[in-house]
């Protein structure tokens, strides 16, 4: 279980341009300062990731999200309060190119995360500071649903481990709202861990 204690150091640990492991809701992941390009350089690193690929920014409530996207018009607004928290990464439109670092070669498009937490993470709700996550296992490798799921040479290289218990152990659904503001069109570009029915159910009804 994650202590508020913990919540706090893993914050310092992000302001400070540091890596940690963490459980959330679905799979284990490391998280940096999407700000900071050295902690940004060495995630990708210790995963071996390509820096070309694009990762999701994650904040730690729906109030903070819709505050880091301000200029999202007010059905994508209602999306994301329809999905949120929830084990989802949101493709949105990023007119305002906000966290370029965590947005690859596209920065016109962000991947956006709000994690439903459960009992063992829920300390995490007092995170302020948003992360920049990737899955917690080699570039190409197999999910962890367990801290002793990461590879060993994975936990070595972070600053700051932070045990959630077992998790779902499936990976998000990625959601690509980036023309749901104009026409309510949408596609799920990777199905995981919320099906794509339960989105459908949510978005249909906004876009109607």
């Amino acid at each position: 279980m994650i202590t508020a204690d913990q919540a706090a150091t893993f914050e310092r640990c992000m302001a400070v341009g540091g890596v940690a492991i963490f459980g959330a809701d679905t799979v284990y992941g490391l998280a940096c300062d999407p700000a900071t390009p050295d902690a940004v350089e060495r995630l990708y690193a210790i995963k071996g990731r390509r820096p070309d690929k694009p990762a999701a920014v994650m904040l730690f409530s729906l109030d903070l999200a819709l505050a880091a996207v301000p200029e999202l018009g007010p059905r994508t607004v209602a999306a994301l309060e329809g999905l949120l928290p929830g084990p989802v990464t949101l493709l949105l439109p990023n007119p305002a190119r906000r966290f370029p670092l965590a947005c690859g070669p596209d920065p016109a498009t962000l991947g956006l995360r709000v994690p439903a937490l459960g009992p063992a993470t829920a300390a995490l709700g007092a995170v302020r500071w948003p992360v920049m996550q990737s899955s917690a296992n080699p570039a190409g490798g197999a999910e962890a649903r367990r801290l002793q799921d990461v590879p060993a040479p994975i936990r070595a290289a972070v600053d700051l481990v932070l045990d959630g218990g077992e998790l779902d152990g499936t990976a998000s659904t990625v959601v690509d709202l980036r023309r749901f503001e104009d026409d309510g069109s949408w596609d799920v570009v990777r199905e995981g861990a919320l099906s794509r029915g339960c989105v459908a159910a949510t978005l249909e009804a906004l876009s109607s």
